[in-house]
């Protein structure tokens, strides 16, 4: 399920706007489609005109109320009525989504005590290490999220140790009933703060399982990040 909003703080509208010429939520609906991986594929939105953008393409595409607090509770709403096993949240705004990462994801839930995975790739760039609009993520030794934050994570007191930074992509995996409770609990104080949807699950003592993936493109929340991206599709996509 893809949930897209269109009202976005940080660049509202953001999912209609071009990226070669294609709008940014057609190319992650068709991204996500061409994995092959999925039953389903469904956009899930408040927006009519994203839902009428979704609808021209032929895709499938629900209407949700506008009042949800994160893209989770959007597509819980949809989901709450369905038989499934694994739901996948692939944002609206991750148009570079490929096949690989999504299968790694997947096989996570062969453990049956893994109940939320998401995915982190490395980060090399000081200045978005430093850049609050990138989340980042620790984890442990079983890979299993430690904590998320907005803040360089972790900070390197001592200079002397190398330090591997991940940035957390906004892609889950869910078994369906952990993605009902997250919808029933109420928002937390670490969520509140830091405008981060999966510390809901670290403070109610749900780990995310964390895969490493290689570099994924960029995840559109600026019109910095629109520029940038709009220089990694190839001419033959245009």
């Amino acid at each position: 399920m893809i949930p897209a909003r269109y009202s976005a703080t940080r660049f509202p509208g953001k999912l209609m706007q071009l990226l070669g010429d294609k709008t940014v939520i057609k190319r992650t609906y068709e991204a996500t489609v061409a994995t092959g991986l999925f039953n389903e594929v469904i956009v899930v939105t408040d927006s009519r005109i994203i839902f009428s953008e979704i609808k021209a393409a032929g895709g499938n595409v629900l209407m949700s109320r506008s009042e949800h607090e994160s893209g989770s509770d959007r597509i819980a709403e949809a989901a709450a009525g369905m038989d499934v096993d694994i739901i996948v949240n692939v944002q609206g705004d991750t148009p570079f989504i490929k096949k690989e990462p999504l299968e790694k994801l997947l096989q996570q839930f062969t453990d049956p005590v893994v109940q939320v995975a998401s995915l982190m790739q490395v980060m090399t760039d000081p200045g978005e290490i430093a850049n609050p609009n990138y989340v980042k993520v620790v984890v442990d030794k079983y890979m299993n999220s430690l904590f998320f934050s907005r803040s360089v994570l972790p900070y390197p007191r001592d200079k002397n140790l190398p330090v591997i930074y991940y940035e957390h992509i906004g892609v889950y995996a869910f078994r369906k009933q952990e993605l009902i409770d997250f919808t029933h609990w109420t928002i937390s104080t670490l969520e509140a703060i830091e405008k981060i949807e999966c510390l809901r699950y670290l403070e109610n003592g749900v780990p995310l399982r964390m895969v490493i993936v290689d570099y994924l493109g960029i995840e559109i929340d600026t019109p910095e990040d629109l520029e940038n991206a709009a220089k990694l599709i190839s001419p033959g996509t245009l």
